[in-house]
């Protein structure tokens, strides 16, 4: 996760302006800055797996998805699909859907450190060779870095749903993202979205669904995939009645 939704959810990550085609507000960001400690064991991992798996935020790697497809001493390998995630949080769903996905490239997005070193620590636990990480805002790394019709998938985990009506502007779903999100996935690819807040999942519904890129793969909310493991927030809020919804949209276009 990234900005304030609980640790083990994945999240919005930073962000800045989206570019002259799909110009976002600057106030909009893809995180919400959290103060937070890093254990030892996350520090140990940042410091030992961080060089081979940490990739710079660099304005001059115009094509991440070629730059990270090489192996992070993973034995020369190359993958035939990538799947950015922004907002990964403390990493949980992270490594448990790289693990089901041995062939697909995870690279995620996030600026909290202790959630990176947690995920680093799960990425030297669970020997994951297809795991990368940017440390930076998501709407950045997405405007500058990553090439048009190049990611196969985009996750974006219970980001920040911004409650107060006053902040619903800074939510990281809007009109803006969608467009940018879009061109950045290759036809045939996927844009899978979830939330435990209501009233964001039918704003992201209404945003996603007027996207022209985009066609909704189910009749509204679609059920959640089997990749998506729930988290230990999600069980407490599902045995309280709560209600988490998943949005899996795909790229249309030739």
């Amino acid at each position: 996760m990234s900005p304030t939704t609980p640790p083990e959810a994945a999240g919005e990550s930073s962000g800045a302006p989206i570019g002259e085609q799909v110009a976002h507000p600057r106030a909009i960001r893809s995180f919400v800055t959290r103060a937070g400690r890093t254990t030892t064991g996350q520090t140990r991992a940042l410091a030992e797996l961080g060089p081979h798996f940490i990739l710079p935020y660099d304005i001059a790697t115009t094509d991440l998805v070629a730059a990270s497809a090489g192996p992070a001493g993973a034995g020369g390998q190359k993958y035939s699909k990538t799947v950015l995630e922004i907002g990964f949080g403390m990493g949980q769903a992270t490594a448990h859907i790289a693990a089901l996905m041995p062939d697909t490239l995870f690279i995620g997005c996030e600026v909290h450190e202790p959630g990176v070193g947690a995920l680093l620590k799960l990425v030297g636990e669970q020997h994951l060779a297809n795991v990368r990480i940017v440390q930076h805002d998501a709407v950045e790394v997405l405007t500058h870095m990553v090439a048009p019709a190049t990611l196969h998938g985009v996750h974006v985990f219970f980001p920040d749903p911004w409650h107060k009506k006053r902040h619903h502007k800074r939510r990281l779903i809007q009109p803006p993202f969608a467009r940018l999100l879009a061109e950045r996935i290759a036809p045939g690819g996927y844009l899978h979205c979830a939330t435990d807040w209501q009233p964001y999942a039918e704003q992201m519904l209404q945003v996603l669904g007027a996207e022209p890129l985009l066609a909704n793969t189910a009749d509204g909310y679609a059920p959640r995939p089997a990749y998506r493991p729930e988290t230990k927030f999600e069980r407490r809020g599902l045995r309280l009645g709560h209600g988490v919804w998943d949005l899996v949209f795909r790229r249309i276009g030739a």
